[in-house]
């Protein structure tokens, strides 16, 4: 969903009606993936024995493009221990192949070789440096993949039976205008074997540790089933399979975590439109409650698209102190947190991801907010109760509040995205009792009910 801003909703609806491939059926033609397991590609380097399993996951999404002024992977080297230090355990490095040409509006998901890397952003030493220097730091790195459509100059173009046709003539994604990109095949059990091999490639020769799955439900459930599970019977390696979707079928498919669209509108319309507070823990429990053992959604306040297509959290949101409370919740109510680059420095303006542009972050801005999303990012991942799946809600129609148990520690988290302040009766264990709030580093006694400034979080442990 990379293209043009006002297709995000029609993408949203055209996941399972493309001819004549339907997404529901069973592959009608597997493709023998058991002879050639590595496709003959070398193992690089030793995989990776510290990937996080789903629900430890720390997200942080990487647009090379404007991470740095040198737009390369040089340029994101530099910068691994911050991003380590904000409490991060897996990088989502978004598409860094090979840019289509033809027809071409700078899209990097407009790809025209899967197994060829963009020159501006380095070579494939380049890459495995990069990979390697996070793998040293404990952090995990996962690469964008784009299987539902390639550039017009694709090489595989030279067969135009791996792509979607309409009166003989190749077709773009059908439900959308996305001229750029051309409608692949998965009739064509060949085409499906590439795919596949193409996605070894990375894992193989730059020792990546999974994918983030672009317009997942532009693609048959019955592919990814196959292809996760060729990827995973790679030797010795722990994948995170991550689908851009909403659609929690595809966890049935092989992927780990989708992501939480839902929680993020319920989330704007709390902090911006006034709605019931309350239903942001009914949003939570109408995703979770239905999911599988090790599954989970990602939860956030901005992404590249959300960016790029809106406009920065703070101007989307209201300000900062909503973001940050927003962000509170994404984090701390259940799921995979998930930070956009240069979001830590609430920057006042957008960032692209087509080229070109003159764009890139400016990481001098603004300390205090990375030195709070730290600290945020800090309390979770040392606070167990904060990652588990325990949650009992207290909510109110103006502040959202739950607690939270682990195995060694108790939380309670309290916000109000009201513009007055706002007060909850505690539960009755949190009533009177010497508790910690974590993000200050402070020891509070708390009383009988708790007090919210406008905008205010509270998380407090026990």
């Amino acid at each position: 969903m990379k293209h043009l801003a006002p297709l995000l909703l029609i993408v949203f609806l055209a996941s399972c009606d493309k001819e004549p491939v339907d997404c529901c059926d069973p592959n009608p033609n597997p493709v023998d993936t058991t002879g050639n397991p590595g496709d003959g590609y070398t193992q690089y380097g030793t995989p990776f024995d510290a990937v996080p399993t789903p629900s430890d996951v720390v997200m942080y999404e990487v647009n090379p493009l404007v991470f740095s002024a040198s737009r390369d992977f040089a340029g994101i080297m530099p910068r691994l221990d911050s991003i380590k230090d904000l409490g991060v355990n897996v990088i989502w490095l978004m598409p860094v192949y090979e840019m289509g040409s033809l027809n071409s509006v700078g899209s990097p998901y407009c790809i025209k070789d899967y197994k060829s890397l963009n020159p501006n952003y380095g070579d494939l030493d380049e890459l495995r440096e990069l990979v390697d220097s996070a793998h040293a730091k404990g952090m995990a790195v996962m690469m964008d993949w784009v299987a539902n459509h390639t550039s017009w100059d694709h090489i595989w173009m030279s067969d135009e039976s791996f792509y979607i046709k309409q009166n003989g003539v190749i077709i773009h994604p059908p439900g959308t205008n996305w001229q750029d990109v051309a409608e692949l095949n998965y009739s064509n059990a060949e085409m499906r074997g590439e795919m596949i091999s193409a996605m070894k490639y990375w894992v193989l020769e730059a020792n990546i540790d999974g994918y983030r799955c672009d317009y997942a439900t532009g693609v048959p459930g019955w592919f990814w089933e196959e292809a996760i599970d060729t990827l995973r019977s790679l030797p010795n390696r722990n994948l995170i399979m991550f689908a851009e979707s909403d659609d929690l079928s595809l966890l049935n498919k092989g992927f780990d975590m989708a992501f939480s669209w839902g929680f993020y509108g319920k989330s704007l319309g709390v902090f911006t439109q006034g709605d019931d507070a309350r239903g942001l823990y009914t949003q939570h429990a109408t995703e979770f409650f239905s999911l599988d053992p090790g599954k989970t959604m990602v939860r956030f306040v901005t992404n590249h698209d959300q960016n790029a297509w809106d406009n920065t959290p703070q101007a989307l949101f209201g300000n900062q102190d909503k973001v940050m409370s927003a962000f509170v919740l994404a984090t701390t109510m259940g799921g995979v947190p998930l930070l956009y680059n240069g979001q830590e420095k609430a920057l006042p303006y957008k960032l692209p991801f087509f080229t070109p542009t003159s764009v890139a972050i400016n990481w001098s801005l603004n300390p205090e907010v990375t030195k709070e999303y730290r600290a945020i990012l800090s309390a979770y991942n040392t606070y167990d109760a904060l990652r588990g799946e325990s949650r009992t809600n207290f909510s109110t129609f103006n502040i959202a509040a739950f607690t939270a148990t682990g195995a060694g520690y108790e939380a309670l988290v309290a916000v109000n995205p009201r513009n007055s302040a706002m007060s909850i009766g505690l539960p009755s264990d949190w009533q009177s009792v010497s508790v910690l709030d974590p993000v200050s580093s402070t020891t509070i006694n708390t009383g009988t009910t708790l007090m919210l400034a406008p905008y205010q979080y509270q998380i407090l442990v026990k």
